[in-house]
């Protein structure tokens, strides 16, 4: 049996096909052990701020850039509010079909921004994730 490479990620995005594709990627590649996903940036941001210890934060939060109510860019504004303990834990991908050179510029420029992957999720994109 081969072993994860992480424990826990978040999903944060609000198509459900893309995270039912994205979670399937995710765990049959044995990227992660466990996929927590969250249909909005508020509700991830809620699930976040609930967390109190240091084994229950994700290693990477995968996130969309659009979505309505707040965009991903107004996550990441929010998680900038965060405990700092949470935010040296956990590495923020990018996981968007965007392709706007200005949001590409825009999320890779935010220091809490690790990589930036286009959508859909893939082996060979989860293979360079290395933290």
């Amino acid at each position: 049996m081969k072993n994860n490479r992480y424990r826990r990620v978040l999903l944060i995005d609000d198509n459900e096909i893309d995270n039912f594709i994205n979670e399937r990627m995710i765990t049959s590649s044995h990227f992660a052990q466990e996929v927590i996903v969250k249909n909005s940036a508020d509700a991830a941001l809620d699930f976040l701020r609930g967390l109190t210890e240091e084994s229950q934060f994700p290693e990477i939060i995968f996130l969309d850039l659009n979505m309505p109510v707040k965009d991903g860019f107004g996550f990441l504004a929010e998680y900038e509010l965060l405990p700092d303990a949470l935010k040296n834990h956990s590495k923020i991908v990018v996981l968007s079909s965007s392709i706007s050179p200005e949001d590409i510029g825009k999320a890779s420029t935010n220091h809490h921004v690790f990589k930036y992957v286009n959508k859909p999720l893939s082996e060979k994109y989860l293979e360079a994730i290395q933290l």
